[in-house]
């Protein structure tokens, strides 16, 4: 945790009201969690807006750059624009708690709010699930859906007739 107090946004001695902090995000930044990653090169830089009241903070984190990705359909590398934004409250409380997304509690006693990993999750969710280059050719994505596998109908089942105890019932019913 010590490597990410670099992306630490300290707000004790800070006035209530509007603050900015900016930070680059490179290759160096992913490194510090502990997980694989879909891109390569990323050049993003990330904007931290604070607005300070008495009793919490409002966070808005704007992410823009760009990843580079690799084409799920020609294997090349390519540019893939990023832009995302996120924003969260952070109350004050006993300890800390993000099991809400939109609201976060740290601890009364913290004087700095580590963005990291609200850093990193809006770059993750910059990603999409299909990485197509827009080098791809229209003769390209025709072939990919001549030989991709077709959607199955099933067949639809037939409903059963209806049990003849029932229209028994039916017609007891109806005398009556």
């Amino acid at each position: 945790m010590d490597k990410l107090r670099n992306y630490d946004v300290s707000f004790s001695g800070l006035k209530n009201g509007k603050h900015v902090f900016k930070f680059e995000i490179d290759k160096t930044f992913f490194q510090l969690f502990d997980t694989e990653q879909e891109f390569t090169n990323p050049k993003i830089t990330a904007d931290v807006f604070l607005e300070k009241h008495t009793t919490f903070l409002e966070f808005e984190i704007k992410v823009d750059g760009t990843v580079e990705l690799i084409c799920d359909i020609t294997n090349d590398e390519f540019d893939y624009p990023i832009e995302n934004e996120i924003r969260v409250l952070v109350n004050f409380g006993e300890e800390y708690d993000d099991s809400n997304e939109d609201v976060i509690t740290i601890p009364a006693s913290d004087h700095a709010f580590n963005a990291a990993q609200l850093i990193y999750e809006n770059v993750q969710l910059s990603i999409p699930m299909k990485k197509i280059s827009p080098n791809v050719s229209d003769e390209d994505l025709e072939i990919l859906n001549r030989f991709s596998p077709k959607d199955i109908e099933e067949p639809e089942e037939e409903e059963p007739g209806s049990d003849p105890r029932w229209e028994a019932l039916r017609k007891l019913k109806d005398n009556n």
